[in-house]
């Protein structure tokens, strides 16, 4: 399967990193594109968009300022699949794309992949002190439906933590997707 495209542009409010894809996504070719994926309605909920985008709709993000990228690009059932050497290589890969298109932050959704690829053993979900190649950083929780331990209301406010934050940063205003 070929990997699922980036969804970027220069200059971003937000650059979100998943882990992988999925194996629905790789088979479709979107981001998020499994049903149980909560992704899109957190994405909504936290006010990035004005109403739930679907999967195919994930083109639409640069206009508002938002992206999408992955750690690493070798699809799976699960992230737990991905070995730590493809995610500290994904890391390496991640810095250098940031360093090209510059956006004012990165989120990396999931915290056990963040804390391998980036060597942070202790690192908590939000922002990171450090930054990565002039990008603020942060942790949020993995949106997949199989992974339980954040529930849906939680990650919200976690999501709108960072949509607020990153408001006041370069890039198109808080201007939610149609």
């Amino acid at each position: 399967m070929p990997p699922v495209a980036d969804v970027v542009a220069p200059r971003l409010r937000v650059l979100f990193c998943g882990i992988n894809p999925g194996l629905r996504s790789a088979a479709v070719g979107l981001h998020f594109a499994r049903p149980g994926n909560r992704f899109w309605r957190v994405l909504h909920q936290s006010g990035f968009t004005a109403r739930m985008l679907a999967p195919a709709e994930q083109v639409d993000l640069p206009l508002v300022g938002i992206g999408i990228t992955n750690l690493v690009d070798r699809p799976s059932a699960a992230a737990a699949e991905v070995s730590a050497e493809e995610l500290r290589q994904g890391a390496v890969l991640l810095e250098e794309k940031v360093a090209r298109l510059r956006p004012a932050t990165v989120a990396v959704l999931g915290i056990q992949a963040y804390r391998t690829a980036f060597r942070r053993p202790r690192a908590a979900v939000g922002p990171q002190p450090e930054g990565l190649a002039g990008a603020r950083l942060w942790v949020l929780p993995n949106p997949s439906g199989l992974q339980a331990r954040y529930q849906v209301p939680e990650m919200v406010a976690l999501y709108s933590r960072l949509r607020v934050e990153s408001d006041d940063g370069p890039g198109p205003p808080g201007n939610p997707a149609k």
